[in-house]
């Protein structure tokens, strides 16, 4: 090989690792498509802010093509940097009710780690705009493959649904490199909590009748670390049925968890849970 071909070979190979390396470096880039419903709700949705792009600030991660359009899976969480996020919203466009939920995010769920389950009703952007504690708007999502999530039969039938209603559990989970410590207010951990409801959207039919079952959905949920608020949701339709969040929080401490929520027949659901000494 000659000198200058060699120098073109290196100058390409060097090239191309930077090229690597940047894009390993930058932030995931939005992945919503054009186009859709988006430009008729935005103004309803944001009114006159216009979000910047979250690339680096807030990251949504969903399936491109979902398993089970009635259970699509969204982690929700902070892309970097130091900006703490106070608030988000999930937005799924093509939904008969495109806000999905509204969240509220106390100080002990930064750096922010959420994940929920929604119905999607039809091919949709799904997206998260969420505000910092400095007041800025940053908006990102992706396109998701999925249809007929908010019609779809439940998993029980109306009896049954509504003989377990409201009950709830939770899940703890040892930090990384944790497992066998005593807790530790400060640290960084992971909870879930689950809540039994059939979160009936108004578009589903009772599979013995055929008859549409009316609405009934959880439209407010809210978890607090002892008197601490962890995070606050206002739901509708979208929010799968028994509706799961996981999320990571800092420990203060706190020998319990409250959860309370409200759905829209008035029914108002709390439960307090002992936070093990292991978690």
């Amino acid at each position: 090989m000659s000198r200058l071909a060699a120098l073109l070979a290196l100058t390409v190979l060097t090239h191309g690792t930077l090229s690597a390396v940047s894009a390993q470096a930058a932030p995931p880039p939005s992945q919503l498509q054009p186009g859709g419903s988006w430009e008729e709700i935005a103004y309803d949705i944001l009114g006159e802010r216009t979000p910047q792009d979250g690339a680096g600030v807030i990251e949504m991660t969903a399936p491109y093509r979902a398993n089970d359009a009635a259970t699509v899976p969204i982690r929700l969480h902070r892309g970097g940097g130091d900006r703490r996020i106070v608030s988000a919203s999930v937005v799924i466009d093509e939904n008969p009710a495109p806000l999905a939920a509204q969240f509220e995010f106390g100080a002990a769920m930064a750096p922010l780690d959420l994940e929920l389950r929604v119905r999607v009703d039809q091919y949709s952007n799904v997206r998260v705009i969420a505000r910092t504690e400095g007041g800025e708007d940053f908006m990102t999502g992706r396109f998701v493959k999925a249809s007929g999530g908010c019609s779809a039969p439940a998993s029980r039938d109306p009896g049954t649904a509504l003989a377990g209603l409201g009950l709830m559990k939770l899940r703890q989970f040892m930090p990384d490199g944790a497992a066998g410590e005593p807790r530790a207010a400060g640290r960084r951990a992971e909870a879930q909590i689950m809540l039994r409801h059939p979160n009936y959207s108004g578009l589903q039919r009772d599979q013995i009748t055929q008859l549409f079952i009316p609405a009934h959905f959880i439209d407010r949920i809210e978890v607090r670390q002892g008197d601490d608020l962890l995070f606050s949701m206002t739901g509708g339709i979208s929010i799968s049925e028994n509706p799961v969040f996981r999320f990571g929080y800092t420990d203060n401490g706190a020998p319990n968890f409250h959860v309370t929520a409200h759905d829209t027949e008035g029914n108002l659901f709390e439960h307090s849970f002992v936070v093990e000494a292991g978690s």
